[in-house]
């Protein structure tokens, strides 16, 4: 591992650091904020973050506005980059599949299968190297935002026990319903419309065994609504399973850091109350 940025804010660093991904089999990067706790080596509980597409590492920690937040709740916060990088990473030339668009899937054909293994990367190789290297306890969160939405959902509702708490903005719920996901699923995981139910929130509320509280704010002008986000079929899924569900649908607000900014005080609060 190698820190490549440390800025102070609000009392503690946040911080970006490079490493090695066997997982993914080559380098990547992920921004980490450590609260005054965590700099006076008190363990602090961990809320991953996933970004959207085209996203780094970079546009949650400098347009959210959450270190503000995870100051005063005393939370660590990482947010790891959307895809694998490097230039024998396989990509495309549209912005929705390759480079900044991994969704979150262990993809299974190639050329995507050799680098394209964000789900395992978020679930067991990132939260293994937080662990063994910062002042962390073992309790965890997850949340993201739209395709990181789609990412926070699914690897929450495939692993409760890992997780206290999860939320989303404007997540993509229904990928295998929605151009977004039908095309990255296909290119990752090849025809088999049965595979992409593991990758599906809604799917995977109908077979839950357990009912971890699902957290949403969506932006009632967001300009993808209607055709790729449709929070309406998340809603019918969990009242047909009894899975409790929080869908805030927000007047006026859209898909941008703008509305998330608004709202990420109300999520980090939230994920501090089940972290505690």
């Amino acid at each position: 591992m190698e820190r490549v940025e440390r800025h102070v804010c609000h009392d503690g660093y946040q911080e970006v650091w490079k490493h090695a991904s066997p997982t993914l089999q080559c380098e990547m990067r992920f921004g980490i904020y450590l609260p005054s706790a965590a700099l006076r080596g008190q363990p602090c509980p961990v809320l991953y973050w996933l970004s959207g597409l085209t996203c780094t590492e970079q546009n949650f920690i400098t347009k959210s506005g959450a270190q503000r937040y995870a100051a005063e709740h005393g939370l660590i916060v990482v947010a790891p980059d959307t895809s694998p990088r490097g230039d024998e990473v396989a990509d495309d030339p549209s912005y929705d599949v390759g480079k900044g668009a991994g969704f979150y899937v262990n993809a299974t054909r190639q050329p995507w299968a050799t680098h394209y293994r964000m789900y395992d990367y978020v679930v067991d190789e990132l939260p293994a190297l937080i662990e063994a290297q910062f002042p962390v306890t073992q309790a965890r969160a997850i949340s993201g935002h739209s395709m990181g939405g789609h990412g926070a959902l699914t690897v929450a509702l495939r692993n409760p026990a890992r997780y206290r708490s999860v939320s989303a903005f404007s997540p993509i719920v229904a990928p295998s319903q929605v151009p977004w996901g039908e095309k990255a699923f296909t290119a990752y995981l090849g025809d088999d419309r049965q595979a992409w139910k593991d990758y599906d929130a809604v799917e995977l509320v109908k077979a839950a065994a357990e009912r971890l509280p699902l957290r949403i704010d969506q932006g009632g002008s967001d300009e993808f609504l209607d055709k790729q986000l449709k929070p309406e079929l998340l809603r019918a899924a969990c009242d047909a399973a009894g899975h409790p569900l929080e869908l805030n649908l927000r007047s006026g607000y859209d898909h941008s850091y703008y509305f998330i900014a608004s709202f990420i005080g109300e999520h980090i609060s939230y994920h501090a109350r089940a972290l505690r």
